[in-house]
């Protein structure tokens, strides 16, 4: 793994508070939204576009960007500002999100979103849609990866598997997985539903490469992500487990699938930015 300078690790990890803040925010808008999916994966989406992302710095739809995809896609809430921040969108739109007529909700539509590379909702797409455009890459001749950020829930769907045996095969390399490794989906803890365990085993033997590594550790993120990037002699697709906590940073959030879809009352709301604040 790539070791990192402090300055980087200290921009990503204040980026990744800046995601929570602004999930907190725009969910209050809405008056309903996925606060702990989106906590979980702040330090990746963080990583993500303030470190890892080869992207033009004004043009979202740039034809050598690397692209990235949302297969959790109702974690959207915390890529928005992201995006905003790189000035693809417009503050007003990102204060009036999910009003009538506002292009944002609660998955992102790439027919609405500058900097959406692909629209999601049904969970277990957007693996397959990033192989094909990996190797619409690789047939064009264009240098670019394609990221796509799974959840562990989302490891039940078929799709997934046939992607990743497909992948495999055609020794995609400019395809890299992310799986956010929560531990919960909408029903409850991931193993009680379907076990997908053993993980790290099972992409192996489709013939992956496996990183496995504390998604809330932000030298871990951004040192193994630099490192899948810088790769040229990697002949297959990677994929990165990385382990995290659901709800990560608001402790009566924390593990409890119950907050996977919610809305804090003014009180509570008040709570969450001051205990994110204490634990930035």
């Amino acid at each position: 793994m790539l070791k990192v300078d402090e300055e980087t690790i200290a921009k990503v990890r204040d980026r990744a508070h800046f995601v929570r803040t602004e999930t907190v925010r725009l969910i209050s808008i809405a008056k309903t939204g996925h606060y702990s999916s989106t906590f979980s994966c702040a330090e990746i989406l963080a990583a993500l576009y303030h470190d890892t992302l080869r992207l033009h710095p004004t043009d979202p739809r740039d034809p050598d960007r690397d692209r990235f995809l949302m297969g959790k896609g109702h974690a959207a809430v915390g890529q928005y500002p992201l995006l905003a921040e790189r000035g693809y969108l417009d503050s007003e739109v990102l204060n009036n999100y999910t009003r009538l007529g506002n292009p944002l909700g609660d998955h992102p539509d790439m027919t609405k979103v500058p900097g959406i590379d692909f629209s999601s909702g049904s969970l277990g797409h957007n693996l397959s849609v990033g192989l094909g455009i990996a190797l619409g890459g690789r047939y064009t001749n264009r240098d670019f990866l394609t990221w796509v950020l799974l959840g562990d829930g989302e490891q039940m769907e078929g799709q997934v598997w046939e992607a990743a045996a497909v992948a495999s095969h055609y020794d995609v390399s400019n395809l890299v997985a992310v799986i956010d490794r929560n531990g919960y989906c909408l029903d409850g803890k991931v193993e009680d539903v379907i076990s997908i365990e053993p993980l790290r085993d099972r992409w192996e033997s489709f013939g992956w490469d496996v990183w496995e590594i504390d998604g809330h550790d932000v030298e871990q993120v951004v040192g193994t992500f630099r490192t899948i990037r810088d790769d040229c002699e990697r002949s297959k697709p990677a994929v990165v487990i990385a382990k995290t906590m659901k709800g990560k940073g608001v402790g009566f959030m924390e593990r409890d699938f119950g907050w996977h879809l919610g809305w804090l009352s003014e009180e509570d709301e008040a709570a969450v930015y001051a205990e994110l604040e204490k634990n930035r």
